[in-house]
């Protein structure tokens, strides 16, 4: 079956306000970019986004923050973005902050068809509050239910025209996790091969999970913190 899209615009059609999108990435490392552009340019509002962070403020999904088209950010880390911190400090955005193994095993789950999990981070924090806790041979552990979203969109190094994706080094973050997790699976990629052409044994992610496949073109691939030493430091 021939997943191929045109490009983000029509792989993008049938989100509109309100749906629940996952977004794959860590830092600016394997971001769904291009995607993220169309949704700006659409002009969708009131998402939800679950990502493990918000981007910063000219990039990735602090451009939708901007613009104010996030209802709900669900992530881990959101340190690098003075908007958000804006809107949360204001009441404009709900946030709901988790630890990162729990987002990335809550996606997990949401691919696997549990309906949550059970994990001790969080026990005795504010993330317990409201929630069931169990204890199991002695030790309490938190539950969690595994996460619903409308759309899982991630970025890949290649993929070929059946959805199978490769992803390179750091970009195989919450790019996998999420592309099983989303009740319809977007990908962008650098390189669209034809089927066959990828090593079966180096396939992270199956096609069976990717719905819409498109091939992106002139990738920024920011560096989110670049630190370098001074000329006169040894």
């Amino acid at each position: 079956m021939n997943k191929v899209v045109s490009g983000a615009d029509e792989a993008i059609r049938d989100i509109e306000d309100g749906h629940t999108l996952m977004l794959g990435g860590f830092g600016m490392c394997g971001l769904p970019e291009k995607t993220i552009l169309a949704l700006v340019k659409k002009g969708v509002k009131d998402l939800t986004c679950i990502s493990n962070n918000a981007g910063v403020d000219d990039f990735g999904i602090g451009l939708l923050l901007h613009r104010r088209q996030v209802k709900k950010m669900i992530s881990s880390y959101v340190g690098e973005n003075a908007e958000f911190e804006r809107q949360l400090l204001s009441g404009e955005l709900e946030v709901e902050l988790i630890p990162q193994g729990t987002l990335a095993t809550r996606c997990m789950a949401a691919g696997y068809g549990m309906p949550a999990i059970f994990t001790p981070a969080g026990i005795g924090t504010e993330v317990a509050e409201g929630k069931e806790v169990r204890n199991f041979n002695g030790k309490d552990y938190l539950m969690e239910m595994a996460f619903d979203a409308d759309f899982a969109i991630v970025k890949a190094w290649k993929g070929d025209r059946l959805g199978n994706l490769v992803y390179r080094s750091t970009a195989r973050n919450f790019n996998p996790v999420m592309a099983m997790a989303g009740k319809v699976t977007i990908a962008e990629v650098e390189e669209l091969v034809e089927p066959g052409e990828l090593d079966p044994d180096n396939i992270h992610t199956p096609g069976i999970y990717v719905h819409r496949i498109f091939k992106g073109e002139n990738y920024e691939k920011r560096i989110e913190q670049r630190t370098v030493r001074k000329r006169n430091q040894l």
